[in-house]
């Protein structure tokens, strides 16, 4: 419910602290200046002794399409993790299993799916994901942070100049895909910097600097909008829909799998995880943190557990935006309305922001699985095995698990909810 501006609002649970906290200092949280939640540089080859992951990883469309992946797992020496040294090693060796462990499973499609993922991959992703505090599961961490690079290395950070590291089936449209999400958290960076210096403003009683920060964060979601758009260009929907969608799918709220999986050598009972997920995304979750917005039942439970997709530091930082003094109970108490304008335009561009993701959804699974069924999707470019038969389980889901519509629509209309009348 919005509340009219000026009017001093009754102190809501979980907001606002007795102490004033730290500074929000982007490195406490492995953030970066310029590019935010994405992994600065990222590695692109492992050291000498990890060879063998890297050869398989750099071959998986080819090793998919011919269905020769499982066979080559089977074959693979089973190594050690101890010679990872670093964040960014550990980064890229959760990327490159995360990605052979998505092929291994999802090779023959969701009814060829596999109930155990083999030793010689489970022990070594289990243990880097323990080091790296993420699931052992291929999370937008991997997907999107940690695998992008510049084709050359002093070139800009547009589309033409950058490409994945690791890939999976669905040929540029999964580059497509990858890279536009990769330019949507890229166009957050202002906004993630504008929501730092709101709180110190709000701490220091500086009612001009909040006023500017908003504007930037409301400018940098815009951007962040924008950004999206460009999947249209670069993403063929039923590309997306036949071939891609279920490399990403989990073993967690997945008919496809009901029982989970088990990670041989790990543990003997099957452990379930959520796929990858835009809800992962630690971005709109400091956004909803800092602008007060509250979800409901399901959409805030779902939301909740992909924080436990979040590289740790990264949650830590939507914690300590939690935790800091509420912006919206200081701009109602205010009754400022140059305030309260700057704070609705950010919740109102958050909202567009969720609105078009919902149509950009409609067109690539919606659409994309009506024309599947009717037989006229035409999947092109580096198709894998799962082309031929589109995946069902998942239809009216997304590839963490949630039903997709109604958790997207929730989300949405809660997002507008959170504007404050003037």
């Amino acid at each position: 419910m919005s509340r009219p501006c000026g009017q001093r609002p009754v102190m809501e649970t979980g907001e606002g602290t007795e102490e004033t906290p730290l500074p929000l200092a982007l490195t406490r949280f492995q953030l970066s200046e310029e590019y935010g939640f994405l992994l600065p540089h990222p590695l692109t080859e492992l050291p000498a002794p990890y060879g063998p992951w890297m050869e398989i990883a750099h071959d998986l469309p080819q090793l998919i399409a011919s269905h020769r992946l499982r066979s080559q797992v089977h074959q693979m020496p089973q190594l050690s993790t101890r010679h990872l040294r670093g964040r960014e090693e550990l980064h890229l060796a959760h990327l490159v299993l995360s990605f052979i462990t998505m092929g291994y499973i999802w090779q023959e499609g969701e009814e060829g799916s596999v109930k155990v993922l083999p030793r010689n991959l489970a022990i070594p992703f289990w243990e880097v994901s323990q080091a790296l505090g993420l699931p052992p599961i291929l999370s937008h961490a991997d997907f999107v942070l940690a695998n992008w690079r510049r084709k050359d290395p002093n070139g800009s950070l547009e589309i033409e100049n950058l490409d994945t590291i690791i890939s999976l089936p669905g040929g540029e449209s999964l580059r497509g895909f990858i890279l536009v999400t990769f330019l949507v958290e890229k166009a957050a960076v202002p906004g993630i910097k504008a929501i730092v210096r709101a709180i110190r403003a709000i701490l220091q009683l500086d009612e001009e600097t909040l006023q500017q920060a908003l504007q930037e964060l409301a400018e940098a979601i815009g951007d962040m909008s924008k950004a999206l758009k460009r999947m249209h260009d670069y993403v063929d929907p039923a590309v997306f829909y036949a071939v891609i969608r279920i490399f990403l799918s989990g073993w967690k709220d997945n008919p496809a799998m009901p029982q989970g999986l088990v990670y041989e050598g790990v543990s003997e009972e099957p452990m379930a995880y959520s796929g990858g997920s835009a809800a992962q995304s630690t971005v709109l979750h400091a956004f909803d943190e800092f602008l007060g917005i509250r979800h409901s039942g399901e959409s805030n439970a779902f939301l909740h557990r992909m924080r436990d997709y979040m590289p740790p530091p990264h949650r830590a930082f939507v914690e300590e935006i939690r935790r800091a003094p509420s912006l919206k109970q200081h701009v109602l108490s205010s009754g400022d309305a140059g305030l309260c304008a700057a704070f609705n335009r950010c919740v109102s561009a958050l909202a567009d922001f969720r609105s078009y993701h919902i149509t950009i959804v409609t067109k690539y699974i919606t659409i994309a699985a009506a024309k599947a069924k009717a037989g006229r999707a035409e999947p092109g470019d580096g198709a894998g095995p799962s082309a031929g038969k589109p995946p069902s389980a998942l239809e009216t889901k997304g590839t963490g698990g949630s039903h997709i519509f109604s958790f997207l629509k929730s989300v949405r209309d809660t997002t507008r909810e959170g504007t404050i009348s003037v």
